[in-house]
């Protein structure tokens, strides 16, 4: 049985995100400004045929396509706001689903660290994709489920604050971020992360036995 765990649009690439997929991605890489559409499914294999149906019934690239056995992952972006969220109708027609159909995020965990100490940014710089955090700077780490949901909240923050990406996980049973810059600004990127993934309808997580 399918579940649409993620379903996430996303209408304009700010520029880190788009530069950190650009450094993790193996697909055709997008670049700041495009609308993006992240699909986050449950069995993996289903993402095989949603992206032939999205493909043929748009002109979208895709930068990534994740098959595993528990979870399948796909983003889809263009130019042309309206070939994305094409595309992403053609994904639910196909699975006869509606976009409320998709789990809604939880957020897991959230923390502020402020003035990092040097030892601790050392330990993180080793880890990350994205630009480096450096001594005194604030750390703010997010992590929700499905994990797809992680690109809202780090797009959003990025528009809401100047900081910087050091790492986002988006793929796998948890979604994790870690952002950093001055204390104000992580400040309202924590809030602007926050509230959008609050924004965000759907059905609720199945309770874990």
């Amino acid at each position: 049985m399918l579940t649409l765990r993620g379903y996430c649009y996303l209408d304009s690439l700010q520029p880190h995100l788009a530069s950190f997929i650009g450094t993790t991605a193996k697909g055709f890489l997008p670049v700041p400004g495009q609308a993006s559409l992240w699909i986050e499914t449950s069995p993996g294999m289903i993402v095989n045929s949603l992206t032939d149906v999205a493909l043929k019934a748009t002109d979208c690239m895709p930068a990534i396509q994740i098959v595993e056995r528990a979870f399948g992952a796909l983003e889809l972006h263009h130019d042309d706001k309206g070939q994305v969220l094409a595309a992403g109708q053609a994904i639910l027609d196909h699975c006869g689903l509606l976009e409320g159909d998709r789990i809604k995020p939880t957020i897991v965990s959230d923390q502020i660290i402020r003035s990092v100490e040097p030892y601790m940014t050392q330990l993180i710089n080793r880890i990350r994709y994205g630009q480096m955090i450096v001594p005194g700077e604030s750390l703010f780490i997010l992590e929700c489920e499905p994990a797809c949901y992680i690109t809202l909240a780090a797009n959003e923050a990025e528009k809401a604050a100047n900081v910087n990406l050091v790492e986002m996980r988006s793929i796998g049973a948890f979604g994790r971020l870690y952002m950093a810059g001055s204390e104000a600004e992580i400040d309202a990127a924590r809030e602007a992360a926050i509230a959008a993934l609050e924004s965000i309808d759907g059905k609720s997580l199945p309770s874990r036995k």
